[in-house]
């Protein structure tokens, strides 16, 4: 995100959908932070896998500031709405694929396993966004809508966790 050449509020305006998609996506960067930081202070253990899906989730989210500018630059068209639904979707796959390698390391029965094995909001993450990334095509402002709602969904880290470490 560049400073407009003036100095007026006014100035300000073209540069609001870049300001706008900016704050989303730093709210997801944010959630996905503190929910894999949530998820590795309840595991006891990491390998290879755990660590490769790790870096399959950076991967994703890397793609976030650019996903974010090109949507923001063209006032949340439908192509760049889709491709930033695209690289949500793909960062909740990633995370999913995570949880998955951490259950798969630690056991079906640990604590962790439990937290996530049924974890409703793990799995309907995904199709959300793929109905986000379809609608897209037609209203990319439901689009925009169910993003936010997502967010929305994980921005308070899953309490189950925080008992799990307490236990």
């Amino acid at each position: 995100m560049s400073a407009p050449e003036g100095y007026s509020f006014e100035d300000l305006k073209p540069i609001l959908p870049v300001f706008l998609t900016y704050v989303l996506s730093f709210i997801y960067v944010g959630i996905y932070w503190n929910n894999h930081h949530h998820l590795l202070q309840a595991v006891n253990k990491v390998n290879g896998k755990i660590l490769w899906a790790k870096l399959n989730l950076l991967f994703w989210l890397s793609l976030f500031p650019f996903a974010t500018d090109w949507m923001g630059k063209n006032h949340f068209e439908d192509n760049p709405t889709a491709i930033y639904g695209i690289v949500l979707l793909m960062a909740a796959l990633a995370f999913k694929i995570l949880v998955y390698c951490v259950i798969q390391n630690e056991g079906k029965e640990s604590n962790i396993g439990k937290v996530y094995s049924k974890d409703k909001k793990l799995n309907l993450s995904p199709l959300l966004y793929l109905i986000g990334v379809v609608s897209s095509f037609f209203l990319p402002i439901v689009s925009l809508t169910i993003y936010l709602g997502v967010a929305l969904m994980w921005i308070i880290p899953d309490r189950r966790i925080e008992k799990t470490i307490k236990d």
